[in-house]
């Protein structure tokens, strides 16, 4: 099983979302807050190519940047 990240910041209804619908379907991942973690701001930059939004989930090396519902 690969690992999930989902990034994240204080607040944010939309990474709330994506926390309880992973949750919800049993997906194991790893939560980064950003607000709380600022050294991971660059990263999440990185991953999607300048876009400042969150959440960003990291699957299977695949990049996804917000959250629509499961």
């Amino acid at each position: 099983m690969s690992e999930v990240v989902i990034y994240t910041k204080t607040g944010c209804p939309y990474c709330a979302a994506a926390l309880k619908d992973y949750t919800d379907r049993g997906i194991a991942f790893k939560e980064i807050n950003v607000t709380d973690q600022p050294q991971f701001k660059s990263e999440v930059l990185k991953l999607t190519g300048g876009d400042r939004i969150v959440p960003v989930i990291v699957r299977d090396g695949k990049v996804t940047k917000g959250f629509g519902g499961g």
